[in-house]
């Protein structure tokens, strides 16, 4: 898993626990931009296979709100650290359509090319509430709760992440099959 992010690797990590092992690689990718996060996680990928030579997965976040014409998107970690959520908020103001989606895509990489798989969460805007989580999660309304009013674990099983693990996994069991020695180098 490449990532900057020590504690998602421990969440893929935990994810894949009994398919495959998955390490944390700290490898600094470039920033790139496209209003796709698909795109953006399979740059990310080629970039580090290129450096690496080996499996790996990247992915990539975005917030999509209808009324804003899919705005913040695939620049939601910009948008938050500059305007919060509160500035969000301030967006959203006489609004009605509160509709948004948070989608992730994970990007495998290995010698025969690169494999994009998506999550996506539909919800949404909300006036902020809940203690747990971080970003958005208080202002993301999903099922009658905020990404911050679910615990983590439970939050962990039904997010946008989770949803592209998902269907990483099932590509992974398809795959590899029986054989779980597998190091997910193309498997013959």
């Amino acid at each position: 898993m490449v990532t900057g992010n020590v504690n998602k690797a421990r969440e893929v990590a935990a994810f894949f626990s009994g398919v495959f092992e998955v390490e944390h690689v700290a490898l600094t990718c470039p920033e790139l931009r496209h209003a796709d996060v698909g795109e953006i996680a399979r740059g990310k990928a080629e970039f580090a296979y290129q450096e690496l030579s080996r499996p790996l997965i990247t992915d990539d976040t975005g917030l999509f709100i209808d009324a804003l014409n899919g705005f913040p998107g695939s620049y939601a970690a910009y948008v938050h650290d500059t305007i919060g959520n509160a500035g969000v908020l301030k967006l959203m103001e006489g609004v009605e359509d509160r509709s948004a989606r948070f989608e992730t895509a994970i990007a495998f990489a290995r010698e025969d090319g690169i494999r994009v798989f998506r999550g996506v969460l539909p919800g949404t805007i909300v006036a902020p509430r809940g203690e747990e989580g971080f970003g958005y999660d208080p202002i993301f309304e999903y099922d009658g709760r905020t990404l911050a009013e679910i615990p983590l674990a439970e939050k962990s099983r039904i997010s946008h992440r989770a949803r592209a693990l998902d269907a990483f996994r099932a590509w992974v069991e398809r795959e590899i099959g029986g054989d779980r020695t597998v190091n997910m180098r193309k498997h013959e």
